[in-house]
């Protein structure tokens, strides 16, 4: 028996002889760009960016500050070099983390152009034409004019046209003049672009985010009372500039801290003593020949200055003290910023007098607004207002590290290598003053006087010329991502036909592009307002479902060629 399979040979010669295509340089680079610019790869990007910020907030970053990473570096020398070799002290100027942000950049204006260009084309066309079975439409219904209407079917099609128009669809009447004369309308085209708005909103969000990074700064400040900060790079205790930064976009205002009040609750029981108001008074100058002008700067409310924002982020005590050498010279005189530490701004102090005589003076302790004593001799702070300040201190003498150029922590003292003067171990014991009091250091070193104490406050200068246009690109993006959710493109087609015994055979059917749970309560309210502009006695709520319905005068309707009902060629 002859077999009919046939042989596998001339298959396998076949694919053995075929040879693909060779895209060649210039079909790489079309793929390429085909796979970059594909939403696919966007999200991927998008995902990617997020995680390649991570070590941003895992490792200290050198912009924020240099010394921690000196010294995160000595500490792990075993991995440290290595790390910073990957630029993970520097994630966000990285050459990796640019190349991410670029390539998503130009993804998203991949995708986002071509759909544009389409979508531009979409809406200038005409709506899609009549298909030739409306009954296999996911919403489908029929109603019927009888002869005594008068209605013929061109005129049936025009009155529908104008209902749909006024409910927002773009109409195109077709075959009027015909015995079958149809419509198609579109309407939604808005989702579309809303999500156009979405995507172009991320650029635009992206674009606001690398101009603040690139010309931006930002740089923190403490502030005694009675002190002025003028904004130039050495005004700064901390300064933190943009990759493209000049020096030369800093405008020279000034800000003088006036008065800082803050407001105790003095009523609760359970929140005794905690600060519920700020209040900082200032005067500012937007050059230096502009008149002074005064403001208040408070918590979560900036002022605006030389196109920067000025935040008040802190507050302590500042102890005012004088504090002479062994020869009797004023070294040092004016207020110590006090680091808060605990409770009723129990806060932390540390002095360093490099220019004493003939040995360079230090000192370690804290400061207490309202000092207490337990009957174990501690001290701790009972109040944060001021009613009874008291300056705790331990005193050290010698070499103070500050004349070989490395870079030191104002709140901490190294006494490694220095010679205690006084503390509780000592026979000098600490030295312990109220305002107005002095201390004698031990050996003829000098003495140190507590003259009075003043208020400080940190403030957080921010200039970020892209943060306006991020914020709008944002609100743009949401608006966007909201049209594109809730509305949705929906198409709807109706063709007319003339019965034999003169009825006016009307059916109808809707699509939608994608997923539209909202279709049939459409097709209820296109069949309703329909049946109204006809004076039919037809309600939507005697309907039992909006698809497949029937007309309105009989279950199903037979129509010879020529009439609008379904037929068997249909």
């Amino acid at each position: 028996m002859k077999s009919n399979k046939k042989s596998p040979a001339p298959v396998a010669a076949a694919k053995a002889d075929a040879a693909l295509p060779v895209l060649g340089p210039i079909g790489m680079l079309r793929w390429a760009w085909t796979q970059l610019t594909s939403m696919r790869t966007a999200l991927f990007l998008l995902l990617l960016l997020a995680v390649a910020a991570v070590p941003g907030s895992l490792f200290p970053q050198r912009p924020a500050n240099p010394f921690v990473v000196t010294q995160y570096i000595k500490d792990n020398a075993e991995y440290g070099e290595l790390l910073d070799t990957l630029q993970l002290f520097d994630v966000y100027s990285s050459a990796w983390f640019s190349a991410i942000y670029i390539l998503l950049f130009i993804s998203l204006i991949g995708c986002v152009v071509p759909r544009a260009i389409a979508h531009y084309k979409a809406m200038r066309s005409q709506p899609p034409r009549t298909p030739k079975r409306l009954s296999r439409l996911p919403e489908y219904g029929t109603l019927v004019v009888p002869a005594d209407a008068g209605l013929p079917a061109s005129d049936a099609i025009k009155s529908a046209a104008g209902v749909l128009r006024k409910r927002g669809y773009r109409v195109e009447v077709r075959d009027d003049d015909g015995a079958r004369p149809s419509l198609g309308a579109e309407r939604g085209f808005a989702k579309e672009v809303g999500n156009l708005v979405f995507h172009t909103s991320l650029i635009g969000v992206l674009v606001s985010v690398a101009i603040g990074g690139l010309f931006g700064y930002s740089g923190q400040r403490i502030l005694v009372e009675g002190d002025t900060f003028v904004n130039t790079l050495v005004g700064y205790d901390q300064f933190t500039p943009g990759t493209n930064f000049q020096s030369s976009q800093l405008q020279p205002y000034s800000i003088q801290l006036d008065k800082f009040d803050v407001l105790f609750d003095r009523e609760s029981p359970g929140k005794f003593g905690q600060p519920i108001d700020f209040n900082a008074e200032v005067t500012t100058r937007e050059t230096p020949d502009a008149p002074a002008k005064q403001e208040v700067l408070k918590v979560n409310e900036p002022v605006t200055l030389g196109g920067t924002s000025i935040y008040l982020t802190g507050n302590g005590y500042a102890p005012v003290v004088t504090i002479r050498d062994g020869a009797g010279n004023i070294a040092m005189q004016g207020p110590v910023v006090a680091k808060l530490q605990g409770e009723n701004y129990y806060s932390s102090v540390v002095i360093k007098v490099p220019d004493a005589k003939p040995d360079q003076l230090g000192f370690v302790g804290f400061f207490l607004p309202t000092a207490f004593v337990t009957d174990d001799g501690i001290s701790f702070s009972g109040d944060p207002d001021l009613f009874n300040p008291q300056l705790t201190l331990n005193s050290y003498f010698g070499d103070l590290g500050l004349d070989n150029g490395a870079p030191q922590n104002v709140f901490e003292l190294d006494v490694q290598d220095l010679t205690p003067l006084n503390n509780r171990n000592l026979d000098a014991g600490g030295i312990t003053l109220a305002p107005g009091s002095t201390y004698t250091l031990p050996d003829n070193k000098g003495s140190i006087s507590f003259d009075s104490v003043k208020r400080y406050v940190g403030v957080d200068i921010h200039h970020n010329p892209g943060q306006l246009y991020a914020l709008i690109f944002a609100l743009l993006a949401v608006a966007g991502l909201i049209v594109s959710l809730y509305v949705n493109r929906r198409r709807v087609w109706v063709r007319t036909g003339t019965h034999e015994d003169g009825r006016t055979m009307v059916e109808y059917g809707l699509l939608a592009r994608g997923e539209d749970h909202r279709l049939a309560a459409e097709a209820q309210a296109i069949r309703q307002l329909l049946a109204e502009e006809w004076d039919l006695e037809d309600s939507a709520s005697t309907q039992q479902t909006p698809s497949r319905q029937g007309d309105n005068g009989a279950d199903s309707v037979t129509t010879p060629t020529g009439s609008a009902g379904p037929t068997k060629d249909q």
